[in-house]
């Protein structure tokens, strides 16, 4: 009377699971890796960022600034902390570099 059911079986349905749980495990270890690599990347992209405004504000300004903090008050940066937690100096020269 049931003959023409249609569905998944058990079986089935738990080989379904296993291919995904082993997905799963092969690819949260990247995305958390490749995370640190993104911040680390977004570092480097600021400090080139902070380095253009330290030009533009020698061209706006008439003289180089002292401190990493002159850029932000002024309104040519807005963060002096990179997204991996390290922290914008300048040095006497104009050049910006990053430190934990």
């Amino acid at each position: 009377m049931f003959k023409n059911e249609k569905g998944f079986t058990l079986i089935e349905m738990l080989v379904v699971l296993l291919i995904i749980s082993v997905l799963l495990i092969i690819t949260i270890p990247n995305i958390a890796q490749n995370n640190q690599m993104v911040r680390d990347k977004g570092c480097e992209a600021l400090v080139k960022l902070a380095e253009a405004q330290v030009q533009a504000y020698y061209i706006n300004e008439g003289g180089m600034p002292t401190l990493i903090s002159d850029l932000e008050t002024k309104g040519y940066i807005t963060q002096t902390t990179c997204p991996n937690g390290e922290s914008l100096t300048l040095t006497s020269e104009g050049k910006v570099t990053s430190t934990p």
